[in-house]
């Protein structure tokens, strides 16, 4: 971490243990990372400085944006509504095709441009009208500790907090971080520990124990995304045990989102993913049991919308993050055979739309 621990604000990190060796371990997530005086974890932004870990990146981010909570994605998480979104630099994994590199793959703090503190974040969003804070653009367990603590900080007033997010996280931080989230959008990377490994530098197992604990032990709304890229992790046979996992497992409204591939970081000699792959996968999904599929980054719209289960009516029609029709009563229900629908909703007098709004909060670096 050489100089730059000592010119960035250093705040106590959670989460680590002292070994025979001499070294410390950060026990966040299963990476285990065992560092010496002045060494930074694999995710860059947790490191060692004396005899303690810190977090570097707390109080400091690489951008705001406001955005329709569609763009996290969520379909079933107050529809409609904008949400406050925000990230930091680094991440614990190390995926090969990731779509937001410069962010999460940044070994330079000059990303960080915006400074705030917790109060400022939940302050501005309140006054911006936004109806959730959302920790995303690279993964926040790596800053878990500001982003609990912005947590808290929306929550006295009201405003909602979503964690996008891989899973890979330990058991007892998963407890501390989750307890402070009201919805997450959880990567599914693929189905196999060998894309898992090859692929991201991480295993497939701590993912699904992440999504086990949150459908099984909390009140966090979840749904999933998988990044389907060609001839990885997009074949039938995959696609179907994954399907079949989430509904044994999870439950069959559980809210699948599979999204397409474009070239980009380390696998750009791969083309980007066929529309058709998409509405395959979507397929495969609703066929092993799965009631709300969507696809994304490709324009489909039997893939945005929200049908009935009960009674296969349209519920909310989209046309890529905007709303065009909305059929759900105030409490979450089919305005024409009144089955309840999974989710959180909340009838707005407008909605957000497709727009997405940069903002500065705090102070600039």
């Amino acid at each position: 971490m050489d100089e730059l621990i000592s010119t960035i604000q250093r705040h106590p990190a959670k989460y680590w243990h002292r070994l025979e060796d001499g070294r410390i371990q950060c026990d966040l997530c299963p990476r285990d990372c065992k560092l010496h005086d002045g060494q930074r974890g694999a995710c860059f932004v947790r490191g060692r400085a004396g005899d303690i870990m810190v977090l570097t990146t707390y109080g400091r981010s690489s951008g705001f944006c406001i955005d329709p909570i569609e763009k996290k994605p969520l379909n079933h998480f107050y529809p409609g509504s904008s949400v406050l979104s925000f990230g930091t630099a680094g991440c614990n994994l190390a995926c090969k095709f990731c779509q937001n590199w410069d962010i999460s793959k940044s070994r330079s703090f000059d990303k960080l441009l915006d400074q705030a503190s917790p109060e400022d974040i939940a302050r501005r969003a309140g006054e911006l009208g936004c109806k959730s804070v959302a920790f995303t653009y690279n993964d926040p367990v790596i800053f878990a500790e500001y982003a609990m603590d912005v947590a808290d900080a929306c929550h006295v007033r009201g405003i909602k907090t979503v964690a996008v997010t891989a899973g890979y996280i330990h058991a007892q931080p998963r407890r501390d971080f989750f307890n402070k989230m009201d919805a997450a959008n959880v990567d599914l990377k693929a189905f196999t520990e060998e894309f898992y490994v090859k692929q991201t530098g991480s295993h497939l197992q701590p993912v699904l124990e992440t999504l086990q604990y949150l459908k099984h032990e909390t009140n966090v709304w979840i749904e999933l995304t998988t990044l389907l890229i060609p001839g990885l992790n997009d074949s039938c046979q995959e696609l179907s045990e994954m399907s079949r996992w989430i509904v044994k497992e999870l439950g069959v409204d559980v809210p699948l989102h599979f999204s397409a591939f474009h070239p980009d970081y380390k696998l750009n000699d791969i083309s980007s993913t066929p529309a058709g792959t998409l509405i395959q996968a979507r397929k495969i999904a609703l066929d092993a049991g799965l009631q709300y599929v969507y696809t994304g980054n490709v324009h489909n719209l039997e893939g945005d919308t929200t049908y009935c289960p009960a009674c296969a009516s349209e519920l909310i029609v989209r046309d890529w993050y905007e709303i065009k029709s909305y059929q759900l009563t105030a409490d979450g229900c089919c305005k024409y055979c009144h089955t309840s629908i999974p989710g959180r909703f909340e009838q707005f007098t407008g909605q957000f739309g497709r727009q997405r709004i940069p903002v500065r909060i705090g102070v600039t670096a």
